[in-house]
């Protein structure tokens, strides 16, 4: 979609760049060292799997009597340090099609003795990733050793990127030296921004006869390992972003700005339909089943929707909405058109929300770049919620998580001078919180029969994403598959494959974002008891099923991000026969908190009591906000392992 806008900015830089001569590019004549010294890893460096010695990046904007062209160059100097980066590096995957245009593509071994092993075109392989369908090319690296370093070459000529770019300056591992430069003519103004420290920018118009060139450099990057949990890497690590911003040959100035974005969008989506699509929208809106309620109503729109209309962002553009609906099926452009004729047919007020995915681009006010323009969303400002147009599986109020937490550009309509408008403001996209994802677990366990074969009989309701994560399969499944599907659901809290009986309530899609799913299931416990002389140790905390336990062996580099925020109430009833007596109870008594500007945002808190032949256990868990800096990690760590820790609890029985 922001492809589309940015097209008619594009076309402007043509018009200009086509009366300037014809430039070359700067680093055609890039080779790397012909007689090479064998790599001597420094002291900080040598107990390093494997070390990124040099980094050089390249992006050159030239024109000639077509326009305009970018030229991409990436030279890698990799040195390998271990058995795992052997085997990690036998094979360089190309960052691109050898169908593409490649200009130079080299590789080749430096072995620590100093003999060169050049790698040529017999040497790139084809891998097929039948899963994804996904054809990719490398070289098959041969004679690699411990000491050795592997060097590339990757030059690349495509379309230009101008409408914002990011580059990582960090990686998961040591990086030596980095050097990134951004080249373009010197009738171009581009905008920049370093982030997480990264070094200064600094503008050279000297150095290239009638160019400018941006560089940032950074040596003795550390490392940031993408492998903690609850994280977010590509938001910590140092990268550098930028986009054309001016052309000084026409005055042209702030150049892909939101303002203009969100007016084109307009623009383009708030057309009046001709008269057969006009038809049969109305025809297709008769089907919507209608409620007072705003919510449903909209809810019933993207069922129908999602139902009836299979959607694919590469799908061939049908001539009118008629089509669309004909056909029974749309791509980008015409689901969005689709869903903004359904609402302006129901009346209902909407703004279209351009956004990104947090994990990997995240949406920076103060820079207006198109990357952050990838996704979409509908906000309903009525009842302050969202839809996602593109996502099968979901239904409001549930959209991606990766899409909330964030911020994304709102554009909206507004008259001025009787004259309708696309404004664009920057708002924030909030995920729903602990009140949608709250999960309830109500357990008995009754030993009165026998009580070396306990029956435990467990109800669990799974609200919100957690439910999100079963509803929709029942649709998408043959019943045989969802059977078993539903079987490794249950093992995980019976621990066992055997059963008495398994049932569940709400699934299917027509539930989504409505009712929680419930699994309901009852088995023989006698797995969970061992006998030990006269007592019997029931293992009491496997009930509520495995649980996910945090290790940081290394000091914590990132703040801790979860998906979205969620609560569970679990709660425990033991029948226990006339006369027995329990020991061990004292573990139940747990409780765990995480403080941040003196609200609790997180928490396990546990506790038991005892009534007649009965004990009730109950614990509550929750994590409030999907953000805990990184000064709190042990306090949020300490709740997490809190879960896995009651999972743990045994208690002995004596009769």
């Amino acid at each position: 979609m922001r492809k589309l806008i940015a097209k008619s900015i594009l076309v402007l830089f043509l018009c200009n760049v086509n009366t300037i001569i014809a430039q070359d590019y700067s680093f055609k004549d890039y080779k790397w060292e012909q007689k090479p010294k064998a790599f001597v890893a420094p002291e900080e460096f040598k107990n390093e799997n494997e070390v990124i010695v040099s980094r050089n990046i390249k992006v050159e904007i030239v024109s000639d009597k077509n326009g305009p062209k970018q030229y991409y160059l990436l030279h890698d100097k990799i040195f390998i340090n271990s058995d795992d980066a052997i085997e990690k590096n036998n094979k360089i995957y190309l960052p691109f099609s050898v169908k593409e245009n490649v200009v130079k593509n080299e590789a080749r071994v430096i072995l620590k003795s100093g003999k060169i092993i050049t790698l040529d075109k017999k040497d790139i392989k084809e891998e097929v990733d039948e899963e994804r369908g996904v054809k990719y090319n490398y070289f098959a690296v041969n004679g690699l050793e411990k000491g050795a370093v592997i060097e590339k070459i990757f030059l690349l000529e495509e379309a230009p990127e101008l409408n914002g770019k990011s580059f990582r300056m960090q990686d998961d591992l040591p990086i030596m030296d980095i050097n990134f430069e951004l080249i373009f003519p010197n009738h171009l103004v581009f905008k920049t921004k370093g982030y997480n420290n990264l070094a200064e920018a600094v503008v050279d118009d000297k150095l290239y006869k009638d160019k400018v060139a941006i560089s940032v450099k950074e040596t003795n990057v550390p490392k940031l390992e993408d492998d903690e949990k609850y994280s977010n890497w590509k938001a910590n690590i140092k990268y550098f972003r930028y986009k054309l911003d001016g052309n000084l040959y026409n005055g042209s100035k702030n150049l892909y700005n939101f303002k203009e974005f969100a007016s084109n969008v307009y623009e383009r989506f708030n057309k009046d339909l001709d008269k057969k699509s006009q038809k049969a929208v109305d025809d297709f809106c008769k089907s919507i089943p209608k409620s007072n309620d705003l919510q449903e109503q909209i809810w019933n729109i993207e069922n129908k929707v999602k139902k009836t209309i299979p959607y694919n962002r590469y799908f061939d553009s049908k001539e009118t909405l008629a089509d669309v609906i004909k056909t029974k099926q749309a791509n980008q452009t015409e689901i969005l058109l689709l869903y903004l004729a359904i609402f302006k047919h129901f009346k209902i007020d909407h703004q279209i929300v351009f956004a990104s995915d947090r994990y990997d681009i995240a949406f920076d006010p103060e820079f207006e770049s198109y990357e952050n323009l990838d996704e979409l969303l509908f906000f309903f400002p009525s009842i302050n919620k969202f839809m996602t147009p593109t996502e099968i599986e979901y239904r409001i109020p549930l959209i991606p998580n990766n899409l909330a937490n964030n911020n994304g550009l709102f554009i909206k309509g507004k008259e001025f001078a009787g004259v309708k408008m696309g404004i664009g403001e920057i708002n924030f996209i909030p995920i729903p919180g602990v009140e949608i994802t709250h999960d309830v677990m109500d357990i008995t366990i009754d030993f009165t029969k026998d009580i070396e074969n306990p029956t435990i009989t467990n109800e669990i309701s799974f609200g919100g994403y957690a439910a999100l994560n079963f509803q929709p399969i029942k649709d998408f499944v043959p019943a045989e598959q969802y059977k078993e599907i539903l079987k490794s659901i249950a093992e995980n809290y019976t621990i066992q494959e055997e059963y008495s009986s398994l049932t569940t309530e709400n699934d299917g899609t027509e539930f989504i974002g409505k009712k929680p799913f419930v699994l309901k299931v009852t088995f023989d416990g006698k797995d969970l008891v061992q006998k030990a002389g006269d007592n019997y140790l029931f293992s009491v905390g496997k009930t509520i099923g495995s649980q996910m336990e945090l290790y940081q062996e290394n000091k914590r580099m990132m703040p801790v991000e979860i998906d979205y925020p969620h609560s569970y109430l679990r709660k425990i009833k033991i029948k226990l026969p006339k006369g027995a007596t329990v020991k061990n109870l004292e573990k139940f008594a747990m409780n765990h908190k995480t403080d941040i500007n003196g609200k609790t945002e997180a928490a396990f808190v546990s506790n038991y009591k005892t009534q007649g032949d009965e004990i009730l256990i109950e614990n509550t868990e929750y994590y409030n906000v999907i953000n805990y800096p990184l000064e709190h990690f042990d306090s949020y760590k300490a709740v997490i392992n809190a879960a896995a820790d009651f999972n743990k609890i045994v208690i002995v029985l004596n009769q």
